[in-house]
């Protein structure tokens, strides 16, 4: 499985988010990873290690 990503990688996590939908979109990448949420446009931040264990696969980079 594909799971490498960089900025503005389309991802699916395991979880969907509360609107329904598990597409994100990274925004920033650092020690913390930043992910907008396609359907309604929230912005989370998690930590790497976090984020790598919730990715599912990477859609499009």
């Amino acid at each position: 499985m594909n799971k490498e990503y960089k900025l503005g990688s389309k991802v699916i996590m395991k979880k969907e988010h509360p609107c329904g939908t598990n597409l994100w979109e990274i925004t920033r990448i650092g020690v913390d990873i930043k992910i907008k949420c396609l359907n309604c446009g929230r912005t989370i931040m998690l930590p790497r290690i976090e984020f790598n264990k919730k990715l599912k696969k990477v859609v499009e980079e």
